[in-house]
C-alpha cells in the first residue's frame, strides 16, 4: 500500500516534470504559467504545488526530464553498434539532431543558459548534466583508443572544445536555421568529429555518397 502510494507520487511528479518541459520547450521558460502546466498534466494547481513548492522546483524537474530523456535516447541509438568510431559518429549525429536541430530542445536549453546566469540551482543542475555528457564522450573516445582507431594523447581538451562548439551551434541555429537541414546536420556532425579527433579530414563522414566536408564547403554551412 505504502509502496503503491509512493509509486503514484513519483509517477505524478514525473508527469508534471514532463509537462513542464513540453510547455517550456514550446513557449519558453517565461511563456508557460503554473496553471497551464497543471492543466497540461491533467491535475489541479493544488496538486502541482503539493509536488513542487515553487516555479524553480518545476524548472528543475523539467531539466531532469530533459536530462534523463537525452540519456535514454542516446544509449538507445548506440545500442545496435559495436564499432567504436561508428558509435562516436552516431553519438555526434544524434546530438546535432537532438540538441541543435530540434527547435523545442534548443529553445529549452538556450532558455536555461539565460536563466542560469542568475539562478545557482539551475546552473548546478546543468553543470552536473554537462559533466555527465562530457564523461560519456570521453568514454566513447577511450573505447576508440583501446581499439587502436583513435589518435593518442589527452582527448579531454578536444571533447571540451567540441561541446563548447555544440552550445554555440544552438545559438547560431536561431538566426541561421538552415544548419538544421539534414545535409547541414551531417556536415556539422562531421566538423565536430574533426574537432574531437584533432586531425581535420581524417575521419570525414560520408553522406549521400559525398564527403560531408565537401558538402559543407559547397553550401557554406557547418560549425
Amino acid at each position: 500500500m505504502v509502496q503503491n502510494m509512493a509509486a503514484r507520487r513519483a509517477d505524478m511528479a514525473d508527469r508534471l516534470g514532463r509537462s513542464a518541459f513540453e510547455l517550456f520547450a514550446r513557449e519558453g521558460l517565461e511563456g508557460a504559467n503554473l496553471d497551464e502546466i497543471a492543466a497540461h498534466a491533467g491535475v489541479t494547481k493544488g496538486s502541482l504545488y503539493w509536488h513542487y513548492g515553487s516555479r524553480q522546483e518545476l524548472v528543475l524537474a523539467a531539466c531532469n526530464h530533459y536530462y534523463r530523456r537525452w540519456q535514454r535516447q542516446v544509449h538507445a541509438v548506440l545500442a545496435p553498434l559495436t564499432d567504436p568510431m561508428a558509435r562516436l559518429r552516431r553519438a555526434l549525429d544524434f546530438s546535432v539532431r537532438s540538441c541543435v536541430a530540434d527547435p523545442a530542445n534548443r529553445r529549452f536549453t538556450t532558455g536555461l543558459f539565460a536563466l542560469m546566469q542568475s539562478d545557482a540551482a539551475v546552473r548546478s543542475s546543468w553543470f552536473q548534466f554537462y559533466d555527465t555528457v562530457r564523461e560519456f564522450y570521453l568514454g566513447l573516445v577511450a573505447a576508440a583508443k583501446a581499439a587502436g582507431v583513435f589518435p593518442p594523447g589527452d582527448a579531454r581538451p578536444r571533447v571540451d572544445l567540441m561541446l563548447e562548439a555544440m552550445e554555440g551551434l544552438k545559438l547560431r541555429a536561431a538566426f541561421e536555421p538552415h544548419i538544421a537541414d539534414p545535409d547541414e546536420q551531417a556536415a556539422v556532425a562531421a566538423g565536430l568529429l574533426e574537432v574531437v579527433v584533432g586531425r581535420p579530414g581524417s575521419h570525414t563522414v560520408q553522406y549521400g555518397g559525398k564527403p560531408a566536408a565537401s558538402r559543407r564547403g559547397a553550401k557554406g554551412g557547418g560549425a
